[in-house]
């Protein structure tokens, strides 16, 4: 543990808090643990779990800090990257907002290049996250190790080398939880439909999810491969996924994860004017 990081939270909501959570204690004391928040609820909350020092203005600590962390809203950063501005010198800034360029982060700063995007997931609210990250020219060897270490306190991370994949990344991971949770709900309809209580499809559907998507972080092997041994010719679960490929499921969910990188850009877009 690197009991000196200091490290400021602009915006306390459940991503800030997961990552809080991940690193009090671990990575760094909570006391060296900064956060901004406008909800004074949030802030006390955050206080009492982890030890973490609070403030509902950007003060001094922050300009203490050797890391920042933007965790605010995509059309809430302008407004307070502007405030944020006079306090940042060296610091490493990592960003967390879907869509947010870095470029345009660097320009509302002043020209500062030490920032690294990131993309979690909200499985990092259990430290089962997967981070996208990708950082600027200006990042050193050490502050992207730093960036690295923070991140990997609610998961794991995948570096990029080009900041346009950042989109990618939202739409497939990003996102991809809701994409789950929605398959899930379709499960237990189906099970409700079928006969069984909501109580009985929902444990079957979740447990099923669970057991699935361990078998395939723990196998080597193809989800391709994985997926035909289940499935028998002429078999139950055959019908399903013929049913599945005659309604194109698989199209449909290519084609909305590519919406939902189209939406990142169009927020970079829009959010990043001047």
């Amino acid at each position: 543990m690197n009991s000196k990081l200091k490290i400021s939270f602009i915006g306390g909501g459940n991503m800030a808090a997961a990552l809080i959570g991940g690193l009090a204690g671990k990575v760094t004391e909570g006391a060296n643990i900064h956060v901004i928040d406008l909800n004074p609820e949030a802030l006390q909350n955050l206080a009492q779990r982890f030890g973490v020092s609070t403030a509902t203005e950007i003060d001094a600590a922050v300009s203490a800090s050797e890391v920042i962390v933007l965790a605010v809203k995509p059309q809430q950063m302008k407004e307070v990257v502007a405030k944020l501005r006079p306090h940042v010198t060296t610091q490493l800034v990592l960003s967390i907002a879907a869509g947010i360029r870095a470029v345009d982060l660097a320009r509302w700063l002043g020209g500062h290049d030490a920032i690294v995007r990131c993309m979690p997931n909200t499985p990092a609210l259990i430290g089962q996250g997967i981070t996208g990250m990708v950082a600027t020219a200006g990042v050193s060897e050490e502050q992207r190790e730093t960036a690295d270490l923070i991140l990997r306190a609610v998961g794991s991370t995948v570096w990029l080398d080009d900041e346009a994949k950042i989109d990618a990344v939202t739409a497939v991971s990003g996102s991809g939880p809701a994409y789950v949770f929605y398959f899930i709900e379709a499960m237990q309809q189906a099970a409700q439909e079928l006969g069984l209580t909501a109580q009985q499809g929902i444990e079957l559907a979740k447990a099923t999810f669970v057991g699935a998507a361990q078998l395939a972080a723990q196998s080597s092997e193809p989800v391709s491969l994985l997926r035909e041994r289940v499935t028998s010719k002429g078999g139950t679960t055959y019908a399903a996924l013929t049913s599945m490929e005659t309604a194109d499921v698989k199209g449909a969910i290519i084609m909305a994860i590519k919406a939902a990188a189209a939406r990142g850009q169009e927020l970079g877009d829009e959010f990043g004017r001047d």
